[in-house]
């Protein structure tokens, strides 16, 4: 991730979380926060109880981050960079305070009422375990009305202007599939190219799990009582060899598309 994109990733985490940027360039912004977001970034757990406690005027910080070469005018600033624990402490708010969004396409007037169709996305992660991993990022959306299923969803919404609230001339459609069961059948979808994909890489886990479970039963085949160690060292092999397919929902929304 280049400094430009991290900048840009920033401006687009506070915007949608509501927070003002009173200054900013290429290279810095000074950001004031939200009551939500100080709660969330700030690590002030006493000041918000006293606070609630008390009654008193809620006063959130603000937050100058650099991501370039030039500092703030003031010269403080926060310099983010990829790994820098920050950016890494906002990646990770992010599954709390965007787990799930309403959106809409910004579609130009053309003088006509234009109608919006319901879409629901999952992004998710699958990760393939054993002594090595692997993590594949799927995305899925599927129309409420009539059940299209397409995926690289995630990707075509980057390409559409998206917009909070409903444009002007536009109206929503009324779905016919129910949120539970559209999420139920893209679960359905995601399992079956799971299943249909090349496994042998798990295959491969348990014939070199045998082979250190060989190893370890030769060391202890003269015991005629395993002793504690044996029994730990074989849970280790289970723990580092089994093959695991772990299915994580990273977010989702509901869109409304022309």
């Amino acid at each position: 991730m280049q400094q430009h994109e991290i900048h840009r990733f920033l401006e687009r985490y506070f915007d949608a979380n509501e927070c003002r940027i009173q200054e900013k360039n290429f290279s810095y912004m000074k950001v004031q926060l939200t009551t939500e977001l100080d709660k969330v970034l700030m690590n002030r757990p006493f000041y918000w109880h006293y606070l609630e406690k008390t009654g008193g005027t809620p006063n959130p910080m603000t937050l100058t981050l650099v991501t370039g070469q030039q500092q703030a005018p003031d010269g403080k600033g926060e310099f983010i960079h990829f790994g820098s624990p920050r950016l890494h402490q906002i990646f990770g708010s992010t599954k709390k305070l965007a787990s799930f969004i309403r959106l809409y396409e910004s579609v130009p007037q053309q003088g006509a009422q234009v109608p919006l169709q319901p879409w629901l996305c999952l992004n998710v992660k699958v990760t393939f375990q054993c002594d090595q991993k692997k993590d594949q990022v799927l995305s899925y959306g599927i129309q409420l009305i009539n059940g299209t299923i397409e995926d690289q969803f995630h990707q075509r919404l980057q390409k559409m202007l998206l917009t909070k609230r409903i444009p002007d001339f536009c109206y929503t459609l009324s779905p016919f599939i129910k949120p539970q069961s559209a999420i139920k059948r893209l679960e359905n979808k995601i399992q079956e190219v799971i299943e249909a994909d090349d496994h042998t890489w798990a295959e491969d886990a348990k014939k070199r799990w045998n082979e250190d479970l060989e190893l370890l039963e030769s060391f202890y085949e003269d015991s005629l009582t395993k002793p504690e160690a044996y029994h730990i060292e074989k849970e280790a092999l289970r723990t580092q060899y089994e093959p695991q397919i772990i299915v994580e929902i990273i977010n989702g929304g509901l869109f409304y598309l022309a």
